[in-house]
């Protein structure tokens, strides 16, 4: 109930007037059915003008730290996304990618739209990074269509680290739905699980027109961290 009243009410009318969203290919959505929507991931932004563009509803994997943040804004953040019905989702261990293809599958099962960001987190340099496969194993167990999606524009708006979006027009197009079903029964695999991940990212750097980089965009980010900090540490001086 919540989530209509953010979408046509209070939310959804503003995010359109300010953004202003040209959206390309949304014939591609499905009408009904279970489905994936895979996207690239620029921006907190993304959240919200993804799905205020969708005519059906859509169900994100969000990582848990949106619903346990500190604070006023900590607690503001977990009510929105829990009223929005979006998932928790702990991304630390082995353990927690299992959990997240099993809540996946749970909103699959359902017949509803299910958006993930292969990335596995926000690019932090408006770069598309390699995609992690669970999005592959999700679609072929649940034999269900992928819907690639680019957001164009969202790393200008609010990129990570800026707490109020500028105001610009940025552009969404979805790409024509992905049928892996020739992958049926190897979810198991690790060569077929990659090869339908990197499908699904090819398709998705088609549509967005990013530079691509095939390494992880989480392990990038922690070298370049790891490289700034060893760069501003001090030394001790030494002797004459």
């Amino acid at each position: 109930m919540f989530y209509h009243v953010l979408k046509y009410v209070l939310l959804g009318p503003l995010l359109r007037l300010a953004f202003r969203p040209r959206i390309e290919g949304l014939e591609h959505v499905p009408e009904d059915g279970a489905a994936i929507i895979a996207g690239n991931h620029l921006s907190f932004s993304d959240h919200f003008l993804m799905p205020v563009v969708l005519k059906r509803r859509i169900t994100f994997l969000a990582k848990q730290e949106y619903f346990t943040g500190p604070g006023i804004k900590g607690r503001l953040t977990a009510a929105f996304f829990r009223s929005a019905g979006q998932i928790p989702v702990d991304r630390s261990g082995k353990e927690a990618g299992r959990a997240a293809i099993r809540e996946g599958l749970g909103v699959l099962s359902k017949g509803e739209l299910l958006g993930i960001y292969p990335e596995g987190t926000r690019s932090h340099d408006g770069r598309l990074y390699k995609g992690k496969v669970g999005v592959a194993v999700m679609a072929i167990t649940a034999g269900v269509p992928v819907v690639p999606c680019a957001m164009v524009g969202t790393f200008e708006i609010q990129p990570p680290g800026k707490v109020v979006p500028k105001v610009k027009r940025v552009t969404i197009r979805f790409g024509a739905p992905l049928d892996f079903s020739r992958y049926a029964g190897m979810e198991g695999e690790k060569a077929a699980i990659r090869a339908v991940t990197d499908e699904i990212m090819y398709e998705i750097l088609a549509l967005s027109g990013q530079e691509y980089v095939d390494d992880y965009a989480a392990a990038v980010k922690a070298a370049e961290e790891e490289r700034n900090a060893r760069g501003t540490r001090k030394f001790p001086r030494r002797g004459r």
